[in-house]
């Protein structure tokens, strides 16, 4: 058996929603080197342009479209778009937003945007995408959730973003027992705390939240990037083939405490 090769995605198509910086950029550059080629999909344009040039750089066969995913017909466009010039063969469902505020706090249009983006947004991908992996008979959907989606987390508890994700995991194992017939895997990464343009601003976090994090984080830090994508990786390739409707946490232990 030649394990690397199980990770090999050379031949295949994968896009990355969210992926013009932060987790879904080190996605899209971890599939490029596993020989995907690469539709970074971004509500920022000009963001979406430079992740496609920085993949092209390093060799990666990259290209881009800007497009609001939260749009369900503008989702399914682009899914039919794309699968008319070459089938997309992975879907990583990465886009989100983070508004934190206590739930008495939360307005009704951070609830609905938050929603909107985290879980909606996925489910209208999932659909318009997995509607053409079904038509063939083969495809890969790895949802971007979070330990928020099992765990309440302190010391801020955000029930929009919970809530969310936590929808994002069950839309994970429907998904994934619907269409296991059709020979479609629906998988999840439940990241925690990973040192991001989002979760190291000031709107998000202090000091004292730092300190309560890195405490209740068994491994004593925040993640990386590239750990995350480390873990897509295993789930987007043949190398996870008896993987499907699976929460992978990648937490530094936070939710074993």
């Amino acid at each position: 058996m030649d394990y690397l090769k199980k990770f090999d995605l050379s031949g295949k198509r994968a896009i990355v929603t969210g992926g013009g910086r932060g987790i879904g950029l080190e996605i899209a550059h971890a599939l490029g080197q596993a020989g995907a080629a690469i539709v970074i999909a971004d509500l920022d344009a000009d963001g979406a342009a430079a992740a496609a040039a920085e993949l092209s750089s390093c060799g990666v066969r990259a290209s881009y479209r800007a497009i609001d995913v939260a749009k369900p017909d503008a989702v399914t466009a682009l899914a039919d778009e794309l699968n008319a010039e070459q089938p997309i063969d992975v879907l990583i469902n990465n886009a989100g937003i983070a508004r934190i505020a206590e739930a008495l706090d939360t307005s009704d249009a951070d609830w609905l945007a938050t929603m909107r983006v985290n879980s909606d947004a996925a489910f209208w991908c999932a659909r318009a995408f997995g509607r053409h992996m079904i038509a063939r008979r083969w495809g890969n959907i790895v949802n971007i959730g979070s330990m928020c989606g099992m765990i309440v987390t302190q010391p801020q508890n955000n029930t929009a973003y919970i809530t969310s994700k936590g929808a994002i995991h069950m839309m994970t194992k429907s998904l994934a027992c619907a269409w296991a017939k059709h020979n479609v895997r629906v998988n999840a990464v439940a990241p925690g705390y990973v040192a991001t343009e989002m979760t190291v601003s000031p709107q998000i976090g202090t000091s004292f939240q730092y300190d309560r994090w890195l405490e209740q984080t068994p491994l004593g830090r925040m993640g990386e990037s590239h750990e995350v994508a480390s873990a897509v990786l295993f789930l987007a390739s043949p190398a996870s083939s008896y993987c499907t409707g699976a929460i992978l946490s990648v937490d530094g232990g936070y939710t074993c405490m």
